[in-house]
């Protein structure tokens, strides 16, 4: 997924602006002469990873001529008092993209510095942390790139790439096996993984052929049995009440792949602000 050559992401923005702009900003067509120039200091108010400054330059981008300079990285760690960002431009135009602006970031920055967290838990442990499709309605893109920043991987950004035969499917179309052979007719190339609750559903998905294996809020010891009956003939998710005192243990089962759907759903934004100077 390229986050930021990507046409979504100017749709993304262009309905973000027209939601807070509406016909105008009343308050500075009111107060601010159009003449007005100002520069602006985008600030940190708490520690946290910085992720999001594209999407910064892409909403003043929309707006008209801003001039931003960086002071930090994406994916490096800041501090409460830190500048990020100075700005300069027409004041009009830094006061109407600063919410939206803001929002992005501090969501953003949020997520990537969950993610680092997670990620850190798990060091020097051959497994990856992966997000989910559980993101705010319209804004995956940019969810999916916090976690990237924070140093996870993304899942399947859709359902559109990526085949995961869950608990419903299996129930709809007559077992495991069953939707893993219908899953397989298409002759595509997307690798099949199948979502199990149980040892049962774990050898029915393996004599399937199941390219990956989700094990479905299983226990700890589930887990290590789960590690040992595959044997490394497919690769093992563990999804489910995934916490960052838990993960470790989790990793260390010898899991591939564990997926948190807390890394975007349940996310603290990061305290950011940005002042006229």
């Amino acid at each position: 997924m390229d986050f930021l050559n990507n046409q979504l992401l100017k749709e993304i923005i262009r309905i973000a602006l027209i939601e807070d702009l509406g016909n105008g900003d009343i308050t500075t067509l009111l107060t601010i002469p159009d003449s007005s120039h100002s520069q602006a200091k985008i600030i940190a108010k708490e520690s946290f990873v910085l992720a999001g400054m594209p999407f910064v330059h892409e909403v003043f981008s929309a707006l008209g001529i801003v001039e931003i300079k960086d002071f930090v990285a994406e994916g490096a760690a800041v501090k409460n008092g830190d500048v990020i960002a100075e700005l300069s431009g027409k004041t009009a135009t830094l006061l109407a993209g600063e919410r939206v602006a803001l929002n992005m970031l501090q969501r953003v920055s949020g997520i990537s510095t969950k993610t680092r967290e997670f990620v850190s838990k798990v060091e020097g442990l051959n497994v990856s942390i992966t997000d989910t499709r559980k993101t705010a309605p319209g804004l995956r893109l940019l969810d999916k790139y916090g976690v990237n920043v924070g140093g996870g991987k993304n899942h399947r950004f859709g359902l559109y790439d990526g085949v995961l035969i869950k608990d419903n499917h299996i129930a709809a179309s007559g077992g495991v096996k069953k939707a893993v052979e219908l899953a397989r007719k298409s002759h595509h190339l997307l690798k099949i993984e199948v979502e199990v609750s149980n040892f049962d559903d774990l050898y029915e998905a393996l004599a399937a052929g199941a390219d990956v294996i989700m094990l479905d809020n299983m226990t700890i010891d589930d887990m290590k049995k789960a590690v040992g009956i595959t044997a490394k003939r497919a690769l093992l998710e563990a999804s489910g009440n995934v916490s960052l005192e838990n993960v470790r243990a989790i990793a260390e089962t010898g899991v591939d792949i564990i997926s948190i759907g807390a890394l975007t759903h349940s996310v603290k934004a990061a305290d950011i602000s940005m002042k006229i100077v």
